[in-house]
C-alpha cells in the first residue's frame, strides 16, 4: 500500500517516531520525508483537524498524549452511529460489496502491515458494509470519527492483543448478514465497537 505524506506522519505518529508532548517544526519535517514544506504545511493542517496533531508555539505541532476521555467519547458516538447507518445499508447491500468486505478482512491478517495501513484497512472493511446505505452525511461523520480513532490502534493491535478478536468479530458479522440475521448483525457490531472502545479506556486509564 503507497503511502502519501500524511500517511506516512501518521505512521509514524503510531510507531513512536515523535515523542508525544514536544514540539515537531515543519522544516525538521521537510527534511525529514524530502519534500517542500507546502506539503508539509497542508498535511499538518489536514492532521490538525483530524486530532492527530496539535498546536506547539508560534511554528510548530507536537502529537497530543492520548486521552482515555477523548477514546471514550469516540467509541460511544461510533457505537450509536455505525449500527444505525448498517442497518440503513442492508436493503441495498449485494453479494459483490459481501466479498469485497471478505477481502478486505483477509487482508488484516498479514503481519507485515503497518499500523496505518491496518487502521484504513479496517475502516475500509466497515466503509463497504456502510457505503450501500447511500446516507452521505452520517457516512462522513462516521468516516471522520473512524480516522481519528485509528490513533489508538497502537494499543489495540500492540500490547491489547485485541486483534484476533477484531478479526472474528468481522467475520461473524459478514455470516450474520449473509444470513440476513440484520439484528444479529447490528447488535454485533454496537458490542464489537463498545467491547474494544472499553478495553482501550480502561488500558489508558491504567497507564
Amino acid at each position: 500500500m503507497k503511502l502519501d505524506l500524511i500517511d506516512r506522519i501518521k505512521s509514524d505518529i503510531l510507531a513512536g517516531v515523535f515523542e508525544r508532548g514536544l514540539p515537531i517544526r515543519q522544516q525538521f519535517l521537510s527534511e525529514r520525508y524530502g519534500v517542500s514544506r507546502i506539503p508539509v504545511r497542508d498535511s499538518l493542517t489536514q492532521l490538525k483537524a483530524e486530532g492527530w496533531l496539535v498546536k506547539a508555539g508560534k511554528a510548530g505541532v507536537m502529537v497530543p498524549n492520548l486521552d482515555a476521555q477523548v477514546a471514550e467519547d469516540l467509541y460511544w458516538m461510533r457505537s450509536i452511529l455505525e449500527p444505525k447507518l448498517l442497518s440503513l445499508a442492508f436493503a441495498n447491500m449485494t453479494h459483490e460489496q459481501l466479498g469485497k468486505a471478505k477481502d478486505t478482512n483477509l487482508l488484516l491478517d498479514n503481519d507485515t502491515l503497518l499500523l496505518i495501513e491496518k487502521g484504513k484497512l479496517n475502516w475500509q472493511f466497515h466503509a463497504i458494509l456502510y457505503a450501500p446505505a447511500n446516507r452521505v452525511t452520517l457516512f462522513e461523520t462516521v468516516q471522520r470519527l473512524n480516522i481519528q480513532a485509528i490513533q489508538y490502534l497502537g494499543f489495540q493491535y500492540g500490547p491489547m492483543s485485541y486483534r484476533d478478536v477484531s478479526q472474528q468479530e468481522h467475520q461473524d458479522m459478514l455470516r450474520l448478514i449473509e444470513e440476513r440475521q440484520y439484528d444479529e448483525a447490528q447488535e454485533l457490531l454496537r458490542a464489537h465497537i463498545l467491547q474494544a472502545g472499553i478495553k482501550l479506556v480502561d488500558y489508558l486509564k491504567a497507564l
